[in-house]
């Protein structure tokens, strides 16, 4: 089995070369492919990566190369991790929407469209070439804004299955809390990317017993301080938004939060400048505990189980992940991109069925979706007019004057990325 991962330069990738050593019989990869266009930053992370599959007595091949059709060719499947623009463009989209009162975040908001616009064209052109090399391939996006790039690439024609980490992480901390194994926890996962809520936490499976209300009661306090909201809050909604949603219940809060520190960008990019340091260490043949701040944890363990199911290789019957709609929110177009509970295997992913859905929820997945086909319709398409209509549209803009200047913000920012500005 070959697998390629497009981004493979990425500090993250120790992380998905790890779960690949520990998981290698649920996923028997024969050959990994690292493909970066960063030669520098490939060098050191291949070279930790052979070293982690070493230690660990993984008999499959590590190969790097900074040629997309070479890494593409014959892989079974293409696991995307990239970010257009690196963490200089990060910054950007963390900073400039507080300029105008508004959420500096690299997945939603103003922050959330420059990286669609930026990035939706790049991943579409590597989807062309794997149909073109493979067109039986599996493409599995974990690249952001993961519900706007999977749509693209559906509507597109492309096999592909969007992945996020958060579901995971949330089924490790309540399985830790309820002092269970983690297989044992099943979520009533519903939502968007990045707008989701557990709506139940199920022992044993779909028809488990659901202990969701006890799980407030007990662990309430702990879980409010995890998502940073107050405990009266989740008492009342009676489920456990995404911490995503803190930008939404919170968004003002949130603002005079960010601006008085620095960016989670910042941040990040120092700590990529370390782990680098620590990569260039002939002598390090395991992930770096500094890792587990960097983000994405438990992703390796995700994209392993989702890549085997889709393989037909093993993997878990039910995973969280993002694929279209059709009719299982109703309120939502068929082509709308979810993120639920799924049948994971060969032919793809089919969205279990989910239980009528809270207007307080259902209202504002219903407006993001409906900002999400205009943020679509601008990275494929461009135009000052389409990305004013996108920001207009998002629940965390919504005035015209801030819809103003975040457009000629964003332009001013991202004019290199964008073909038509």
């Amino acid at each position: 089995m070959k697998l390629t991962v497009v981004g493979g330069g990425s500090t993250y990738t120790p992380e998905l070369v790890d779960g690949f050593a520990r998981l290698r019989d649920t996923l028997p990869v024969g050959e990994l492919v690292l493909m970066d266009p960063a030669q520098d930053r490939l060098d050191l992370v291949g070279g930790l990566a052979r070293r982690i599959f070493a230690r660990q007595g993984h008999p499959g091949r590590i190969t790097t190369t900074t040629d997309l059709d070479r890494a593409v060719d014959g892989a079974d499947a293409v696991l995307l991790q990239l970010r257009v623009g690196g963490q200089a463009a990060r910054e950007q989209d963390e900073t400039w929407p507080l300029e105008c009162g508004c959420v500096g975040q690299e997945t939603t908001g103003a922050g959330g469209l420059a990286k669609a616009l930026r990035t939706v064209p790049v991943v579409l052109d590597i989807a062309e070439r794997v149909r073109r090399t493979n067109p039986q391939a599996w493409i599995i996006d974990f690249t952001n804004p993961v519900g706007i790039v999977t749509r693209a690439l559906l509507q597109a024609g492309h096999k592909a299955v969007g992945l996020c980490n958060v579901a995971i992480g949330l089924q490790r901390k309540f399985a830790a809390l309820l002092g269970v194994e983690p297989p044992e926890v099943h979520l009533d996962h519903m939502g968007l990317n990045h707008l989701t809520w557990e709506t139940g936490v199920r022992l044993g499976g779909p028809e488990g017993e659901d202990v969701l209300p006890k799980l407030l009661t007990d662990h309430g306090d702990t879980i409010a301080a995890d998502l940073r909201l107050p405990r009266a809050l989740l008492d009342r909604l009676g489920v456990v938004p995404s911490y995503y949603l803190r930008y939404y219940y919170a968004h003002d809060e949130v603002v005079r939060e960010l601006g008085t520190k620095p960016s989670r960008a910042a941040e990040v990019a120092a700590m990529e400048r370390q782990l680098l340091t620590m990569y260039a260490d002939p002598s390090l043949d395991e992930k770096p505990a500094l890792l587990a701040k960097r983000g994405g944890a438990y992703y390796s363990e995700a994209a392993v189980d989702l890549a085997a199911a889709l393989l037909g290789d093993g993997g878990t019957p039910y995973q969280v992940v993002n694929t279209y709609n059709r009719g299982t929110l109703p309120f939502l177009p068929d082509d709308a991109v979810i993120e639920v509970q799924a049948a994971v295997g060969a032919q793809g992913a089919s969205p279990l069925p989910a239980p009528s859905v809270d207007p307080l929820c259902a209202g504002l997945m219903a407006n993001v979706t409906a900002y999400e086909d205009l943020a679509l319709q601008a990275a494929l398409h461009g135009g000052r007019t389409r990305v004013f209509r996108a920001l207009l549209s998002h629940p965390l803009i919504g005035q015209y004057e801030y819809a103003e200047a975040l457009t000629d913000r964003l332009i001013a920012h991202n004019r290199e990325h964008l073909a038509w500005a």
